[in-house]
């Protein structure tokens, strides 16, 4: 099976426009490409019940983000702050740029932290 193209990248800002968590915006913590998913900061949270183990004694209830379908969010622009669909535009020495589809305006790729 064929790898979706993702125009979601990990340290993006993007908005739910889909779903029980709708208007939610977030940063992508993780992003799937095999499943076509993406992991949001604060969005999608569950509750695991763990038992006690080596690696985490006591047990308990841990709250974590589940993974939201790519289809269900769009990017958030940081110029205008609205959220839009990407295109990929391709410039004369080979280089991509994603670019906003509703201002037109370029999307930066996300900073890396360093470490």
């Amino acid at each position: 099976m064929a790898r979706p193209k993702m125009r979601i990248m990990k340290g993006d800002r993007v908005k739910v426009v889909r779903g029980n968590h709708r208007d939610a915006e977030g940063t992508v913590l993780r992003v799937l490409p095999r499943s076509n998913r993406i992991v949001i900061q604060g969005v999608n949270m569950r509750k695991r019940h763990t038992r006690p183990s080596q690696a985490n004694p006591e047990g308990g209830v841990i709250t974590f983000e589940a993974p939201v379908h790519a289809s269900n969010v769009m990017l958030v622009d940081g110029a205008t702050g609205d959220a839009t669909r990407v295109r990929i535009r391709v410039a004369e020495d080979g280089t991509k740029e994603r670019i906003a589809v509703k201002s037109g305006n370029p999307v930066p790729k996300p900073e890396r932290p360093a470490g």
